[in-house]
């Protein structure tokens, strides 16, 4: 039977990371719930194919690899020095009734929470853009046993997360390093190629940047992607509803995959929801 487990618990690869972030008995990792995710050279989704045990994502953490994956890829990016500011709706800092998380508590406020390298989704992202390399040949995509985090030690980020008055919804803002003599119009090229063909992911034109209502009620991931040559960075905005391409769509989309369905099933490409 088909097992999709929507927490954390088979998420790492690496015991060592969990034991940092999480503590607690270290479970046995499964296949990684991002299709779209470039892994070495291929798609995560070859490895859901028939899968029958899928970890799904953390929606900050799936945002942040697919903002930034295509360019680990192409090696046009540095991921040595990342740093992804995110807006977060209360619903994805979870279901837990706290003070901080009332809508009375948020309303006209901005409130950054896990600061300072303390969000449990770090691993899960360095894990992702490790797999992403090409001569990566572990990471997301498998489930074959624990590591000891080898090669993640060089992808740094600092990741920083802000509540926003909004119910649902992730606008994450994540930057890089060019690679010296890399040209613009490689840059952009990465992520065409990542995405041009994808459904779930798109790239928009260039100049356009997504908003959270682009995609409420969606599974849908919008980018905008900007070359700051001032700064000699890369810039990813990226939008997705965190209750849909955060996790929960991704698990029905990941779930089509695994039984051979129509990968679409079930799920909305366009923003509907009120």
């Amino acid at each position: 039977p088909l097992v999709i487990d929507a927490g954390a618990d088979h998420r790492l690869t690496s015991s060592t990371e969990w034991d940092a972030f999480y503590g607690g008995a270290f479970h046995e990792p499964w296949t990684y719930g991002v299709p779209e995710l470039v892994v070495g050279g291929g798609k995560q989704r070859e490895a859901l194919r028939g899968a029958t045990r899928i970890a799904a994502p953390g929606c900050n953490a799936s945002t942040v690899s697919l903002s930034l994956a295509p360019g680990v890829a192409a090696g046009v990016i540095d991921p040595g020095d990342i740093v992804s500011v995110l807006a977060v709706g209360p619903s994805g800092a979870g279901k837990s009734l706290k003070t901080n998380l009332l809508a009375s508590e948020i309303l006209g406020s901005a409130n950054p929470y896990a600061v300072g390298g303390t969000h449990r989704h770090i691993p899960e992202i360095r894990q992702a853009l490790a797999a992403a390399r090409p001569s990566t040949g572990s990471g997301p995509s498998t489930g074959s046993g624990p590591s000891t985090g080898s090669g993640t030690q060089d992808i740094r980020i600092s990741f920083t997360p802000v509540l926003v008055p909004m119910s649902r919804g992730i606008l994450a803002t994540s930057t890089a390093p060019i690679v010296d003599g890399v040209r613009d119009a490689e840059i952009r090229q990465a992520w065409e190629s990542a995405y041009g063909d994808e459904t779930f992911v798109q790239l928009l034109p260039e100049g356009s940047f997504p908003r959270t209502a682009d995609v409420l009620g969606a599974n849908t991931a919008l980018l905008g992607l900007a070359i700051d040559r001032a700064a000699n960075r890369v810039t990813v905005v990226t939008a997705v509803d965190n209750l849909v391409k955060g996790t929960a769509g991704a698990a029905v989309q990941s779930m089509n995959i695994a039984l051979g369905l129509p990968e679409t099933r079930a799920l909305s490409v366009n923003g509907v929801a009120p």
